[in-house]
């Protein structure tokens, strides 16, 4: 399971990384999502992949780490969802508008 969700994250950088380097700016936006999802993909998989780990204490259970589930990358990962939501409507509020001014969706404003 790890090996797969490794390679996700790489699929996901990589294609990330390739997005954002190219010069539309619908391709910016789809390059900073790809790479918002690595990105929580990996701050997820920090609290360790774990099957049938209970969420919540329980009684007569020890209070560990290693009878629960980690809940910080968790509520981290909720964070950064809710956050790359609002800049992402924020970022295609600023790429609607420059393309009203500029007349083009390129990034630096000219057509190649």
């Amino acid at each position: 399971m790890e090996v797969v969700l490794a390679i996700a994250i790489g699929i996901l950088t990589g294609s990330g990384v390739w997005l954002v380097l190219r010069s539309r700016t619908f391709q910016l936006v789809l390059g900073l999502s790809l790479l918002s999802y690595a990105v929580n993909l990996f701050i997820f998989s920090i609290g360790g992949l774990a099957v049938d780990q209970e969420a919540i204490l329980l009684d007569g259970v020890a209070p560990d780490l290693l009878h629960y589930t980690d809940p910080v990358p968790q509520a981290l990962v909720l964070t950064a969802i809710v956050i790359g939501f609002a800049m992402t409507a924020l970022l295609l509020v600023i790429v609607l508008a420059s393309r009203g001014m500029t007349g083009t969706d390129h990034v630096d404003g000219t057509e190649p």
